[in-house]
């Protein structure tokens, strides 16, 4: 079991913190790599190409044209769940907007701009189909935020 998490820019390690550590919260392994769908194509192509010899999923955040997302899914049949990055310019929904507007046939789950605890959280519940000893650790996860709810 292994997730893969490509960010387009290094600058957006702090928003994807969130999936980092709940992934680590559910004891998934995971590797983080840098490439950029527009500065780094060859790379991309690459590394989604080859992914499914070494990852079950991959985790994709990308900003502004944020097209990172869709191009992985392109290249692979491993699940792909999109994380919009917040920009400056027009609050993440740039981001949004490109990786939620995928073509027919190629498929991107995709979380809340800035969604990155919700990425971690939907790969481990696709995960749990395939190992199911995470099942018990996500419904921990739900009682432990239905007891956080004040009524």
């Amino acid at each position: 079991m292994k997730v893969l998490i490509i960010l387009g820019s290094e600058s957006d390690i702090p928003q994807i913190e969130g999936t980092k550590k709940m992934l680590s919260q559910f004891k998934v392994p995971y590797d983080l790599v840098i490439a950029s769908a527009h500065r780094n194509p060859k790379k991309v192509s690459q590394i989604a190409s080859s992914a499914e010899s070494k990852y079950d999923l991959v985790i994709a955040a990308a900003g502004m044209a944020a097209h990172l997302p869709g191009v992985i899914a392109s290249h692979t049949i491993l699940p792909v769940i999109g994380v919009p990055i917040e920009t400056k310019s027009l609050s993440g929904f740039d981001s949004l907007y490109s990786i939620v507007q995928m073509p027919s046939g190629i498929p991107v789950a995709t979380v809340a701009i800035g969604g990155a605890k919700n990425a971690a959280i939907l790969a481990v519940q696709i995960l749990s189909l395939k190992y199911p000893k995470l099942r018990t650790s996500l419904k921990a996860l739900k009682h432990k935020m239905e007891k956080g709810v004040k009524i």
